[in-house]
């Protein structure tokens, strides 16, 4: 049985159609490489796109002033309630994104970069009067 099989197989590809046949199967496969090459273009284009609109590493200094991240779970938020708390100031930055912050009241303490970003309002006695008289 498997003989017959060969033997219509070999049959099939020695006619003229069979030529026909493995053309189509050859231009298959050129447009099988095209569609990759151009899938491989598309995910470059996309990633140059995606790269340039990424905002700069932060980088912290000694001395700047910070916004620390609330990431706790609230079920009943309020709704105009900031989730950054702060300023704090930077005592010390470590390795691998890790830095030392200070706050008068509530004392030093590490954190992950990643749930900081800069402060640019105004001096901490400042903020302080104003959150007195908010709440």
């Amino acid at each position: 049985m498997l003989d017959d099989a060969l033997w219509a197989f070999r049959t099939v590809y020695r006619t003229s159609t069979g030529k026909q046949r493995q053309w189509q199967l050859n231009d298959l496969d050129e447009w099988h490489q095209q569609a990759y090459g151009n899938s491989f273009i598309y995910k470059e284009q996309t990633k140059k796109w995606h790269d340039k609109r990424l905002r700069g590493s932060k980088e912290f200094q000694v001395g700047d002033r910070v916004l620390l991240h609330n990431s706790c779970l609230r079920l009943f938020p309020g709704k105009l309630r900031s989730c950054w708390s702060g300023p704090f100031m930077i005592q010390q930055v470590f390795p691998y994104g890790t830095v030392e912050l200070h706050h008068p009241n509530k004392g030093s303490f590490k954190m992950n970069g990643h749930r900081l970003k800069h402060y640019h309002g105004d001096s901490l006695e400042v903020e302080e009067r104003v959150n007195m008289l908010l709440f």
